[in-house]
């Protein structure tokens, strides 16, 4: 999913300190897509937290009735980690990938030097008036044209290191298998978990996993102690290291555990472990570019703008989308008159 926000912020981001215990990130709501925007909860990037490992982004949204129509759109310096809990997405993107995202399946598009990428829930079909220039993405069920599905899920995105981020765009789809760990059904999509390793192609020490708590379960998973971790609530009571970790909340563990130890409460729950090696780079995020400076970040918009919105040529950093005939690509918003600072 695009960051469809009119006035994204601009991230200088850094890697912050942990304390050894369980930190809580609460989730911000964020609406996207206009006037009857779909809100989505976002936990990562935030100021207290603008990284885990290399996870730099995370949107959790649904369970809600959404006609998604997103354009093509950018996208640098990152992969985009697209996973379903119900409903259904058709991807296209100008690498050629051509996909339906659907639940427990894992999307993953890298954008290295630079791609665009359309997205369109399955249910929308033929919906007009959703993907406008000016009231465009994720139109919520109430009050909206119709054509609305449930979509649940969440979309991630991972900082390719310096040395990747320049490589050719390409999509890949993995299917993971379903394990049990102490009574407890575990989908490892990116890095390795459980004695599981994903064949979908990451740039840094990583894990991303689902895992899905029967009630009154608590269950010990072994973990990198190099590695930082989240973990992101979707629904149920859970606690963390002996730490409640709200719904939709991310509970953040800094690198030195061996074992993470998960429960739930007297109702089912559902979580997503993400994590990795502190990223170690310092990054700047801005609507859906991630760069090295503010001046990259200023260059990628103008190709973006003079590219492919005035449709200079197909053949820039961001070629062009196949698949996608209900308009013209998405404008970037207009840039902050300020530069941030780095966050110390």
């Amino acid at each position: 999913m695009s960051n469809l926000e009119t006035d994204p912020q601009e991230l200088i981001c850094e890697d912050e300190p942990g304390n050894g215990r369980v930190e809580i990130l609460e989730p911000r709501e964020v609406p996207l897509g206009g006037p009857r925007a779909m809100p989505v909860r976002r936990t990562l990037p935030q100021r207290g937290r603008s990284l885990i490992g290399p996870w730099c982004f995370v949107d959790h949204y649904g369970p809600d009735p959404v006609a998604m129509d997103v354009p093509p759109h950018p996208h640098t310096g990152l992969q985009t980690v697209s996973w379903l809990f119900a409903g259904e997405i058709e991807h296209h993107d100008s690498s050629g990938g051509a996909a339906i995202v659907r639940p427990g399946e894992l999307n993953l598009m890298t954008a290295g030097r630079g791609i665009q990428h359309s997205e369109v829930s399955v249910s929308a079909g033929s919906t007009s008036g959703v993907g406008s220039t000016t009231e465009v993405g994720l139109t919520s069920g109430s009050g909206s044209t119709g054509g609305a599905g449930i979509l649940h899920g969440a979309q991630l995105w991972t900082a390719l290191p310096d040395e990747h981020r320049h490589a050719a765009p390409f999509f890949e789809r993995y299917v993971p298998p379903v394990i049990e760990h102490q009574g407890a059904r575990v989908s490892v999509f990116l890095g390795s978990l459980l004695g599981q390793i994903s064949t979908a192609r990451a740039f840094s020490p990583i894990v991303g996993a689902q895992v899905d708590l029967p009630p009154n379960t608590e269950i010990a998973i072994p973990v990198d102690p190099s590695f930082e971790h989240g973990v992101l609530v979707d629904s149920g009571a859970v606690t963390v290291d002996d730490e409640t970790v709200p719904a939709h909340a991310l509970g953040y563990r800094a690198p030195g555990a061996e074992t993470l130890v998960l429960a739930s409460g007297d109702e089912p729950a559902r979580l997503l472990l993400i994590g990795g090696t502190p990223f170690g780079e310092q990054i700047v995020m801005w609507w859906n570019f991630i760069g090295r400076s503010h001046d990259e970040v200023v260059a990628f918009r103008e190709e973006w703008q003079r590219d492919v919105i005035d449709g200079q040529t197909d053949a820039g950093r961001f070629g062009r989308v196949d698949g996608y005939d209900r308009g013209g690509a998405l404008p970037a918003p207009t840039l902050p008159t300020v530069r941030l600072k780095p966050r110390r």
